[in-house]
């Protein structure tokens, strides 16, 4: 029972990381001293009081990631709402099932909630990890106008979407509007990215030495989380 408990530990730490995109370092301390190093990434990297439940919740799903989808199935069949379709739809969302959250997702899409930005949203979190850049482009329309819409995660998948059918000018305006100080690190990089491909060297140099700048203000726990995207951000400039 100890050696599950370990691995569980191990398996909810090196999730955390990765997605929260802590420094890989500590995947070494996690995996080489598992009880001491779990407990000093569990204090320093994740731990508070308000999140103490969640984390035990995220660590049953690890064991058993059906059991939160079971369960909310059986919920919906009691009862079938709005709230527990998008609960059913975001669990999908969460270990990779896209297509059944997609699913729940447009279950809700009625007359009522046609222009719901949280579930559009999701729907355009969902096809942009199917590929369905055009049905992206689509939800994304219905939702550009809202005041959630600028400046966010979403604007920032509906201007890859629009570059990858093609739509270049349009997609550079979307993706342009993410470039923030002192936030978007990792879009504000592949907005670079984007620049230097389409040959505007320049736009792209700016915007990485702006990452860099701010870099050197960063907290420690914002230099740990975003280490990878400052690391490739000074290799970039170096090829400049």
């Amino acid at each position: 029972m100890y050696f599950y408990f370990i691995v569980a530990l191990q398996a909810f730490c090196i999730y955390h990381l990765v997605k929260n995109r802590r420094a890989y370092y500590w995947v070494f301390l996690i995996i080489f001293l598992p009880l001491i190093g779990c407990a000093i990434y569990l204090i320093t990297q994740v731990y508070n009081k308000k999140d103490a439940e969640k984390v035990s919740e995220e660590i049953v799903t690890i064991l058993n990631p059906t059991k939160k989808i079971k369960d909310l199935e059986k919920k919906l069949e009691f009862v079938e709402t709005f709230q527990n379709h998008v609960n059913l739809a975001d669990a999908y969302y969460e270990i990779g099932d896209y297509k059944n959250a997609i699913k729940q997702y447009e279950a809700v899409l009625d007359k009522d909630h046609q222009h719901d930005f949280y579930v559009i949203s999701s729907l355009i979190k969902s096809y942009s990890k199917t590929e369905d850049f055009n049905v992206v482009v689509r939800y994304a329309k219905q939702i550009e106008n809202q005041p959630e819409f600028k400046k966010s995660k979403i604007q920032f998948l509906y201007g890859l979407a629009l570059e990858k059918i093609g739509q270049d000018q349009e997609a550079e305006a979307q993706l342009k509007a993410i470039d923030v100080r002192y936030s978007n690190y990792q879009e504000r990089l592949v907005l670079a990215k984007f620049l230097k491909a389409k040959n505007k060297t320049e736009q792209a140099k700016d915007i990485l030495n702006e990452i860099f700048a701010e870099s050197k203000n960063m907290t420690k726990t914002n230099k740990n989380k975003y280490s990878a995207t400052i690391a490739e951000v000074e290799k970039l400039i170096h090829t400049y």
